[in-house]
């Protein structure tokens, strides 16, 4: 019931707050005013007429009560209940299957959420306007994007034709604390043995391939042997979405794959990128790719002589 009042309420007063501002303009702070003027009239308004609704205000805690505040005000100007979800810091993945079905992972467990948006067309506007913030677009005639957040969260936007439930979005999420070696091994996911030769095979710069499926950890291992590359050496990273976190060299070049958008024709392909990289005099080149990657460019770079250190491939 609680869970049925938070988003009817959350569209009850977004829509009292739309047909206010309507009127005028309002700044931030006064935005802010608005709001919390609308959210005191709504509680006085339920305290007459609703005693169901009226005690559902009166045992909100203070962290449900920010909580409501916080998607009213991103529904108004914002992402919506996607604004509350992705500023969740215990969140690693967000799954949202059409407007009614939202799935979260938290401690490694998957879970539906019972928030949802208010239909279809409030999903396609907040998507739009999310994928917007990160110089892309879609639509139905650019339905798929991958995109990624400032903080490395990596983004995937599939819409209708080829979304039949609606908008589709998934976005992972990865942790400020890169994962190494000695995790691995206080997690018995390596042996000492194992982690003393991988340590060889990197600083002696053999080419490693880490293949996987679907989130099996692949970036994650390739951040843990990173930290293996002596600091002395100059690194490239070229990535279809920028997810690995070098934090052990100083001389580290980082490039990313650009798509065409609306605004620039050109598209920016990992083929252009290898190209690019062997002009900027490397030790070592290090990119994960798809399974439809070009491969010709990385024989070439090992025939002058250059180190692919580490490459990754989803199977």
């Amino acid at each position: 019931m609680a869970d049925n009042h938070f988003m009817e309420e959350v569209a009850t007063l977004k829509q009292v707050i739309q047909e206010a501002s309507r009127i005028r303009d309002y700044s931030g702070e006064e935005m802010e005013e608005l709001i919390n003027q609308k959210l005191s009239e709504r509680i006085d308004w339920a305290k007459e007429h609703d005693p169901d609704l009226y005690w559902y205000y009166q045992n909100l805690s203070f962290k449900e009560t920010n909580s409501l505040r916080y998607t009213i005000t991103e529904s108004v100007e914002g992402l919506g209940i996607l604004g509350k979800i992705i500023t969740d810091p215990e969140i690693t993945e967000v799954m949202i299957n059409g407007y009614d079905t939202i799935f979260v992972e938290k401690a490694g467990q998957l879970m539906q959420l019972d928030e949802h948006f208010e239909n279809d067309e409030d999903l396609t506007r907040i998507v739009q306007r999310f994928v917007s913030s990160m110089d892309r677009t879609v639509d139905a005639s650019n339905p798929i994007v991958d995109a990624r957040l400032e903080d490395g969260s990596r983004v995937h936007v599939a819409f209708p034709p080829v979304a039949l439930n609606g908008a589709t979005v998934t976005i992972r999420r990865f942790s400020k604390n890169p994962m190494t070696v000695e995790k691995l091994l206080e997690y018995k996911s390596i042996t000492p043995e194992v982690a003393d030769f991988l340590q060889k095979l990197v600083v002696s710069k053999h080419n490693i391939f880490v293949c996987g499926g679907t989130g099996s950890g692949k970036t994650t291992f390739l951040n843990a042997i990173s930290n293996f590359i002596p600091a002395r050496e100059r690194v490239i990273t070229i990535e279809d979405s920028a997810e690995l976190q070098i934090k052990n060299i100083p001389n580290l070049v980082r490039m990313e794959t650009k798509k065409a958008n609306s605004k620039e024709a050109t598209e920016i392909t990992i083929r252009d990128l290898i190209k690019a990289s062997l002009r900027m005099r490397p030790d070592r080149i290090k990119d994960i790719y798809g399974a439809t990657a070009p491969i010709i460019p990385y024989f070439r770079s090992l025939l002058q002589g250059l180190y692919n250190s580490c490459r990754k491939a989803s199977v």
